[in-house]
């Protein structure tokens, strides 16, 4: 049997969003200035009026442009991660479950480009992320490349990914751990299900089902 512990990343590993913060360390100064017209989508996302995925490709396009160079990009990634605010008892947990056999899988809606060196400092295995559309020569282009990893389409990326490893879902005892009540699907199929600094919906869903809260 193959241990796996799935971990969410955004305010269940890191103290906050990572996303925005991303985007703004990255941007070209010029670009801060487009800064209320992200503003203006996050409004029409929570109007619904836009959903997430096109959300993230505008605010990407409007803060990091149409393609972030290479250069930019890799410096970018590096210093960002290197500052990333961690919950100390989610390290701790990390560092626990790595030590009793299971493999470490950062699963989120944040873009890989940036997560996998976030994931690479804190010692995970895999990485299931959203992913950006490609580009030549290493830069960062404006697009998401398939589905955004959030809600449902994050448990079919991880179902896909397991398929990819040749796991079978009977052959693995899998942990999830979960901030956010988006990632329902995902601890509702776990073995073992962790609502983590769980916000109201999801500590009163966790209550209902059954599922470990835990607050680091």
């Amino acid at each position: 049997m193959l241990n796996i512990a799935i971990y969410d990343m955004d305010k269940t590993i890191t103290v906050a969003p990572t996303w925005t913060a991303f985007a703004v360390g990255a941007a070209p100064k010029w670009r801060l200035a487009l800064l209320p017209l992200a503003g203006l989508a996050t409004a029409a996302y929570g109007a619904k009026l836009i959903d997430r995925a096109r959300l993230k490709h505008v605010t990407q396009r409007l803060l990091l442009g149409h393609t972030l160079p290479e250069t930019r990009a890799n410096a970018s990634i590096e210093r960002f991660a290197g500052r990333v605010a961690v919950f100390p008892g989610a390290e701790a947990r990390i560092a626990a479950d790595r030590a009793a056999g299971y493999r470490l899988v950062m699963a989120t809606a944040s873009y890989r480009f940036y997560v996998t060196a976030i994931a690479t400092r804190l010692g995970f295995d895999d990485v299931i992320a959203t992913n950006s559309r490609d580009s030549t020569g290493g830069s960062v282009r404006a697009g998401i490349a398939g589905e955004n990893c959030y809600g449902p389409a994050k448990l079919r990326m991880i179902e896909a990914w397991l398929a990819e490893e040749g796991i079978a879902r009977e052959d693995a005892h899998i942990r999830f751990y979960s901030d956010h009540v988006s990632d329902a699907p995902a601890l509702d199929w776990a073995d073992e299900a962790f609502a983590v600094n769980p916000h109201a919906p999801l500590r009163a869903l966790a209550k209902l089902k059954g599922w470990t809260i835990i607050d680091w």
